[in-house]
């Protein structure tokens, strides 16, 4: 007569194997989880040296572009192809005497003319000139937000005229009148090229994006009035 006892419960050979498999599979996780983490952080240092970098804005100098305490993205990879182009905004090594302060290394700046490029301007147009083209500087040049007021492009309306000497770049921020730039270089130089230009070789990258903060995440563009600018003759 069978037993109303429920009989026990016996594991098959397939419950052992699921089970070992499981304990091997947690196991190796647990092994193989300090090697993701380095590969993580070794992938993490390597776009941060040779990619991307994100930076920090200190000042007004590209108002209203950039406000103070924005963050930045910067493309550090594509001037290894080919060279800052007119109206992008970048980052760069400031030379020493640019700098109020020397541990401020990092400028950002927009770039106005390159190499061989005739960059002028007259207080009575109102224009900076680029191989004699007028530039359209409306879309990003500073306004006061209080009275809407757009500032000159030359701090007091001074005038300046150079040609951009080769493999360097004359750089701007969109804050003219707070900027420690080429124009206030140019002046306190008298007039010194070389001095008031900075080398494409201190060029760190291209900022590209806004992405803090978050409310005022955008893109980085170049100002459609670059694009009539005509090479140097």
């Amino acid at each position: 007569m069978e037993s109303d006892e429920e009989k026990p419960e016996v594991a098959s050979d397939d419950d052992e194997t699921d089970a070992d498999s499981k304990k091997k599979k947690r196991g190796s996780f647990w092994r193989e989880l300090p090697v993701l983490l380095v590969v993580a952080v070794v992938v993490a240092l390597l776009v941060r040296t040779f990619v991307l970098q994100s930076f920090w804005i200190p000042s007004g100098s590209m108002e209203n572009t950039l406000q103070l305490n924005d963050y930045i993205l910067a493309n550090k990879l594509i001037y290894d192809f080919r060279d800052p182009e007119r109206g992008e905004v970048i980052v760069f090594h400031a030379p020493e005497s640019w700098r109020s302060d020397p541990n401020e290394e990092d400028f950002i700046k927009r770039v106005i003319a390159v190499g061989g490029d005739r960059v002028s301007y007259n207080p009575d147009e109102g224009f900076i000139r680029v191989n004699g083209r007028k530039l359209n500087e409306k879309s990003y040049l500073y306004k006061d937000p209080v009275t809407g007021v757009q500032q000159s492009p030359s701090l007091n309306d001074e005038s300046f005229k150079l040609t951009v000497p080769k493999g360097r770049l004359w750089v701007m921020g969109d804050h003219r009148w707070a900027s420690a730039d080429s124009r206030e270089r140019f002046r306190r130089t008298h007039h010194n090229r070389y001095a008031s230009t900075i080398p494409v070789s201190a060029v760190v990258g291209k900022a590209f994006v806004l992405i803090w903060p978050i409310d005022r995440w955008s893109v980085l563009t170049v100002p459609d009035t670059f694009d009539s600018v005509p090479d140097p003759k």
